[in-house]
């Protein structure tokens, strides 16, 4: 095996320092002259002026940070690629069925959708506290321990994890702070292109340390058909894979607030688009083949894999300037879902609940402060979860588990909802109990005892149709008869 090359040097940090500024100032000079009236379209939809290349541009790199790039290459296999590769069909779907109901309805947040659909301000309620619940435990802290490990791992173990962490989370949250999403969906680009641009050249590179020749790389490793036991196995791409990509980017807050910030219709479906190019043709190698290499070279080693390749196939000023890349990658996602958190806080609660907001400026900077402290304590869950059992831990397979606990019941909420017509709004929040309930029974009851061996995937496709059918079954015992209208005439009401 290679010996990763020592990266702790003053070349690779200045690089890295030096590149993170320079995107900085690139990003500040595109928007230094933008005009803000404090509104929330201001704020969270950048004041409706995104063009097609800066709606692609925060749309992939909102998705693709280190969780992707860690945690899939993690798991050391070519299996994990259909990840992205159904992701191409969700993102088909956000575009040509979800951006239209978005902009017809006048859409903040995914959730005032609901609330006009239902016409009950409940189950807008409900839905954007399953949202800020998952923002908040789940997203923000696992994208900063993934670039908080991969930092550790490229940089050397002087410093601890959080200590990386803490940082990219402070300078994450003064864009989400000073810039709003137009902010982040500016630098989300410039930084896209350094970073996919280094990301291919790592599979390049990395494949030619090891002659092109993977013959010491085990054949479960290689495969595209997962057996029944693997992360995804084959089956299941036919089963719940499809619902977890609409969910995922049709209906969550934290991406497609990226597409509700153009000015028209068209100019958001060209830029959906342009991302969905992207995730077929350049993500999914760049996420699956430096880990399979990286087997090769070091044996098992999980997350650290990238970051260790890295280190062994860069340069120390090469590997500088990826690293200031993959920072501005997790400094974008981060501030991403932060703004969306902060959005969904401002329009569903405290507009609601508390009162007017005549400057979202200064509520978004309150929030977000008290945030990105939350989300630096909870790394330490991670971390420990990390070293109680370091063979078997991915923050991938982690985070996909996780999210089938909110992504099947709030999806079926977005069914019931769009497909049908006279649902009482308690009876959606009756759907989404009972889908919470279920797949959390499922998870930490059922599946640990070995009670059901169903594989995740498949049981979320048991949520979500048995959520639907308890909305509606509840709807029909309030004395309402749901009636079927599909997609088409939803979106053109």
């Amino acid at each position: 095996m290679l010996e990763a090359l020592p990266t702790n040097n003053v070349v690779q940090i200045a690089v890295c320092l030096g590149l993170t500024a320079l995107v900085g100032l690139a990003t500040w000079l595109t928007i230094r002259r933008a005009s803000h009236d404090g509104s929330k379209k201001d704020v969270f939809l950048a004041g409706g002026g995104l063009n097609w290349v800066f709606v692609a541009g925060a749309i992939t790199l909102t998705n693709l940070s280190t969780d992707q790039l860690v945690g899939m290459n993690g798991n050391q296999m070519a299996l994990l690629a259909w990840w992205e590769i159904a992701g191409f069909a969700g993102l088909l779907i956000l575009a040509f069925v979800f951006v239209p109901i978005y902009y017809r309805n006048n859409c903040t947040t995914v959730t005032e959708l609901l609330e006009k659909r239902y016409g009950g301000r409940s189950i807008r309620t409900l839905i954007s506290a399953l949202f800020l619940f998952g923002n908040i435990l789940i997203y923000l802290p696992a994208v900063l321990y993934s670039g908080g490990t991969f930092m550790q791992a490229l940089f050397g173990d002087n410093l601890p994890v959080l200590f990386f962490a803490a940082i990219l989370a402070v300078v994450a949250s003064a864009y989400t702070i000073f810039g709003g999403l137009r902010a982040v969906a500016v630098m989300d680009t410039y930084s896209g292109v350094g970073i996919l641009g280094l990301a291919l050249l790592i599979v390049f590179l990395g494949l030619a340390a090891i002659d092109f020749d993977l013959s010491g790389v085990p054949a479960e490793r290689l495969t595209m058909i997962g057996s029944p036991d693997s992360p995804i196995p084959f089956h299941t791409l036919f089963t719940g894979m499809i619902f977890i990509q609409i969910f995922y980017w049709s209906t969550n807050q934290n991406l497609t607030q990226r597409a509700m910030a153009a000015p028209t219709i068209k100019e958001a479906q060209k830029g959906v688009m342009a991302a969905a190019i992207i995730r077929i043709l350049i993500v999914p190698p760049i996420v699956v083949i430096p880990g399979i290499v990286a087997y090769q070279l070091f044996g098992d080693v999980g997350d650290a894999a990238y970051g260790k390749l890295i280190a062994t196939v860069l340069p120390p000023w090469l590997s500088g300037a990826f690293a200031a890349m993959v920072a501005a990658a997790v400094i974008t996602t981060f501030s991403a879902v932060l703004n969306s958190s902060v959005a969904l806080y401002s329009v569903d609660f405290h507009e609601q609940f508390v009162g007017e907001v005549k400057d979202h400026w200064t509520l978004a900077a309150a929030v977000s402060v008290l945030l990105t402290i939350t989300s630096i304590a909870l790394v330490t869950v991670y971390i420990d979860a990390s070293q109680a059992d370091p063979e078997d831990f991915s923050i991938i397979n982690l985070l996909q588990q996780l999210n089938g606990l909110l992504s099947m019941p709030i999806l079926s909420s977005f069914v019931a909802g769009l497909l049908f017509r006279n649902v009482d709004a308690l009876a959606a929040v009756a759907g989404v109990i009972w889908g919470v309930a279920l797949y959390g029974t499922f998870t930490f009851v059922w599946q640990p005892a070995g009670m059901i061996a169903m594989h995740y995937i498949d049981f979320m496709v048991v949520t979500l149709v048995t959520s639907v059918l308890a909305a509606l079954s509840v709807n029909r015992a309030m004395g309402n008869r749901a009636q079927f209208v599909g997609f088409k005439k939803q979106a053109e009401a």
